[in-house]
C-alpha cells in the first residue's frame, strides 16, 4: 500500500492534534453521585433538601437540592453555613428537568460537564468535551467556570442566567436575553413572568396561554435615546468619594460612545455579593449579602413594586398578586367583583366561568374606577366604550375589557387576574358573566 506524501502529512497532523489535546488532569476530575446523607443544614431557601459537594469557595457551593421527593435540582447556592443566615439559589443547571436519587455528575478526561440519571440517560451538559479544558473552579464572584491550560473561559454558568444576575453578569443579544421567574417557592419549573432585554428597553413580562402574546407589566427606564441593546449588565460601583456602593443595570447601546444606566439602590455595605432576581411572585428584588453579619447577613436594597410607590407601581400592578381573581389597592387584596357587587377576597375567588360564547347567555357586570395590570404598558386601541365591549362579546376569549374615558382607549382582557381600585371614575372595567347568575 502507498500513502502519498499529502496523506503522511495529515495522518502525522491529526496524531499530532490528538496527542497534543489537553485533558483534564487526574485530580481535577470528579464524579458526584446523589446519594447519602444532607450536607446543608443552615436555613436554605425554600426549605429543600441539599446535597452539597465540589466545587465550591468561602460563599458558593455546587449542590442537589430538591423541594419535592426525589426530583432534584443541580444549583449553585450563595451563603457561608458558619454565619447562620439563610442559603440562596443564584444558579440553576436543569430547571424543570430534574433527576433522581442515585444521578450522577461528571467532570471527566475529556473536560465535558454531565448530570446524567442513574441509568446513564444524559439530562444537561455543558458540551466542552475535547475542547482544551483542564479544570473548573467557581470564581469569587459566583460565576462557575470551565477553562483551558491559558485560564480562557470554555464555558462559563453566566452565561446561562435562570432567574438571577449575580454582579457582572449580563442579558446578551448574542446569547441569553431574559430571565424567566420559577413556577412557586416548591415547585421549580418555568413560570408566567419574564425579564426581557428588547432592542430599546427592559421589560417585565406576563405570559399565559390565555393571551395572544406576553403582557408587559413594567418597563424600566434608561432615560437616554437607545438604538440597539447589546446587553445589560448588573453591575455594582463603590463612591471613591464617602465608600459608598451603587447597584444598577447598565446597558452597551451600538448607538453610542457611552453606557446606559437605570439605577436600582445603594446598599449599606459592600455590594459585590449582590444578586437581581425575578421571584415567583413577579416581583423584582435585589438581595445584598454582608460576609461581616451573622443571622442578618442578608438586606433586601431593592424591590420593583412597593406598596409606599408614588408611581403607582404597587404590588397590585403583578398580575397574579391576588391570585386566579380580585380587586386590589395598595398591595391588598380586598374584594371578589361578582355581578351581585363586591364580596369579601379570598383564594377561591375567580373568574366567572361560561358555557357558552352565545351573547344571549352572558352579561357584563360593570367595576368602577378599575384598573388593569395590562394597561400602563400596553397601548390598547381605539374605540368609544361600546365599540370596545361590541368587540369583546364578539371574542369568545376575551373575559372582559377595561376602558379609559379620558383617552376613549380600549383593552381587551383574556385574563383578568389582579385589577387595581384606583377611585378613577373615568377608568372602568367589565366582566362576563353568565346569565344564570344574574339577579
Amino acid at each position: 500500500m502507498k500513502f502519498s506524501s499529502t496523506s503522511v502529512l495529515c495522518l502525522t497532523l491529526s496524531f499530532f492534534l490528538i496527542g497534543a489535546q489537553a485533558k483534564v488532569p487526574v485530580d481535577e476530575q470528579f464524579r458526584v453521585v446523589n446519594e447519602g446523607g444532607y450536607t446543608d443544614y443552615s436555613p436554605i431557601e425554600y426549605n429543600p433538601d441539599v446535597r452539597g459537594f465540589q466545587p465550591f469557595n468561602d460563599n458558593f457551593r455546587l449542590c442537589f437540592y430538591n423541594t419535592t421527593p426525589n426530583a432534584y435540582t443541580l444549583a449553585l447556592r450563595i451563603g457561608n453555613r458558619a454565619q447562620e443566615s439563610t442559603l440562596r439559589w443564584v444558579w440553576e443547571a436543569n430547571r424543570g428537568s430534574p433527576v433522581k436519587e442515585n444521578a450522577t455528575l461528571t467532570f471527566g478526561e475529556d473536560g465535558n460537564l454531565v448530570l446524567a440519571e442513574a441509568d446513564g440517560r444524559m439530562v444537561w451538559q455543558t458540551n466542552t468535551a475535547n475542547k482544551g479544558a483542564v479544570g473548573i473552579k467557581i470564581l469569587e464572584n459566583g460565576n462557575m467556570v470551565i477553562y483551558d491550560k491559558n485560564g480562557k473561559f470554555i464555558w462559563q454558568s453566566f452565561d446561562s442566567p435562570t432567574d438571577t444576575l449575580l454582579v457582572g453578569q449580563s442579558l446578551k443579544l448574542s446569547g441569553r436575553n431574559k430571565l424567566v421567574s420559577r413556577r412557586s417557592p416548591s415547585v421549580n419549573t418555568n413560570g408566567p413572568y419574564s425579564l426581557v432585554m428588547e432592542a430599546k428597553k427592559l421589560v417585565l413580562y406576563y405570559t399565559t396561554n390565555k393571551t395572544p402574546k406576553p403582557i408587559a407589566y413594567y418597563n424600566y427606564e434608561f432615560f437616554s435615546k437607545i438604538t440597539q441593546l447589546q446587553s445589560i449588565t448588573f453591575k455594582a460601583v463603590e463612591d471613591i468619594f464617602d465608600s459608598t456602593w451603587g447597584l444598577h443595570m447598565e446597558g452597551v447601546d451600538s448607538g453610542s460612545k457611552f453606557n446606559v444606566s437605570t439605577f436600582l439602590s445603594i446598599p449599606k455595605h459592600n455590594a459585590t455579593l449582590s444578586f437581581i432576581r425575578l421571584e415567583s411572585d413577579g416581583n423584582v428584588r435585589v438581595w445584598s449579602y454582608s460576609t461581616a453579619a451573622t443571622a442578618t447577613a442578608w438586606d433586601v436594597t431593592y424591590t420593583a413594586f412597593t406598596n409606599d410607590d408614588t408611581d403607582g407601581n404597587d404590588e397590585c400592578r403583578i398580575p397574579e398578586h391576588c391570585l386566579n381573581f380580585g380587586l386590589c389597592k395598595k398591595g391588598q387584596c380586598n374584594a371578589c367583583p361578582s355581578d351581585k357587587g363586591l364580596l369579601g377576597w379570598d383564594e377561591t375567588c375567580k373568574t366567572p366561568s361560561l358555557a357558552s360564547c352565545d351573547p344571549k347567555t352572558f352579561h357584563y357586570f360593570k367595576i368602577e374606577g378599575a384598573d388593569s395590570f395590562m394597561t400602563k404598558y400596553n397601548g390598547g386601541s381605539s374605540a368609544t366604550e361600546k365599540a370596545c365591549g361590541d368587540k369583546c362579546t364578539r371574542d369568545c376569549k376575551c373575559l372582559g375589557f377595561f376602558y379609559n374615558r379620558k383617552s376613549s382607549r380600549c383593552w381587551l382582557g383574556y385574563e383578568l387576574k389582579t385589577l387595581t381600585r384606583t377611585g378613577d371614575s373615568s377608568l372602568v372595567a367589565y366582566v362576563k358573566a353568565p346569565n344564570a347568575n344574574k339577579k
